[in-house]
């Protein structure tokens, strides 16, 4: 489709000329024009086909007409690392809560491999292969470590002496330590107890809420590393984290969350080095 007009046509020249005349006024037309940039939904739309797992323009609360997520997209591909960042109250983890089944989805959808996952019970989500670590309350303290590992595969049980190979290999203190009181572990420890048990299922996908929240800076370094070795592994990790500086520099991609609402998105270096994103978010979220 050509956007020429006969007027736009030289009055005279060579059928080379108006080739050449046609083509550079066709590809400056096909420019966008200032106020006209794609926006974040556009972005998501052309961007997000084909992932492992989405969220499209998803609103969900806690309550009858209060809504905690305003239109919120979300989506990793196969193996991707993805972080969510934003200040208290933007809606961090009623998203991951939102993908997992937790918080009721009143508009949007959230899909897995393109089947609409939408509201389904936890269970069935792990059934899926969707894993899922809250920041509060995510041990049994009263059991072992291998008991909480056996509660992790609760489904499967017949897979629990594989699995606990491939999850003691990615954490080994779990395996040495097995016969030890969860309780008695400290505030790191029991984090990897956490994502250890998560993965007991084999999940593709696993989301993670604040998993360095209340660790000191040591452990939470420790936590990140272990979170890069569960990628590494082959799956899908998407985590929400306080300590925004820390968690852009090891994921892939990033979204900024605000009132609900996505408010910029780019890979996990180019949000961390936004002058936009540095003087509205980074300035007053946790640093490293």
């Amino acid at each position: 489709m050509s956007f020429l007009e006969p007027s736009d046509l030289p009055a005279s020249g060579s059928p080379d000329n108006l080739k050449e005349f046609t083509r550079e006024l066709n590809l400056d037309a096909s420019k966008p024009t200032h106020g006209h940039e794609v926006s974040i939904e556009q972005q998501h739309a052309s961007e997000s086909v084909g992932a492992l797992i989405r969220a499209d323009n998803l609103i969900a609360g806690y309550f009858p007409g209060v809504n905690i997520l305003n239109g919120s997209d979300l989506y990793a591909k196969e193996g991707e690392l993805v972080g969510i960042i934003g200040p208290n109250g933007a809606g961090k983890s009623t998203l991951l809560k939102a993908l997992f089944g937790l918080v009721n989805v009143t508009s949007g959808a959230v899909l897995l491999r393109d089947e609409d996952i939408t509201n389904l019970r936890a269970d069935q989500l792990v059934k899926r292969g969707v894993g899922f670590v809250p920041q509060n309350n995510n041990v049994f303290p009263s059991l072992t470590i291998e008991e909480n590992m056996q509660m992790g595969a609760y489904q499967d049980p017949k897979s629990f002496k594989e699995r606990f190979e491939v999850v003691t290999d990615l954490f080994p203190a779990l395996g040495t330590r097995r016969k030890q009181r969860t309780g008695s572990l400290s505030g790191g420890e029991r984090q990897m107890v956490a994502m250890g048990r998560a993965l007991m299922m084999a999940p593709s996908v696993l989301l993670l809420d604040e998993p360095s929240a209340g660790l000191s800076p040591a452990l939470q370094d420790e936590v990140f590393v272990r979170v890069k070795d569960i990628n590494a592994s082959g799956v899908t990790v998407i985590i929400v984290e306080q300590n925004a500086r820390r968690c852009l520099q090891i994921v892939d991609r990033g979204y900024v969350l605000d009132q609900g609402k996505n408010a910029y998105t780019g890979t996990g270096a180019s949000l961390a080095n936004d002058p936009k994103v540095i003087e509205l978010y980074l300035g007053t979220l946790a640093k490293a």
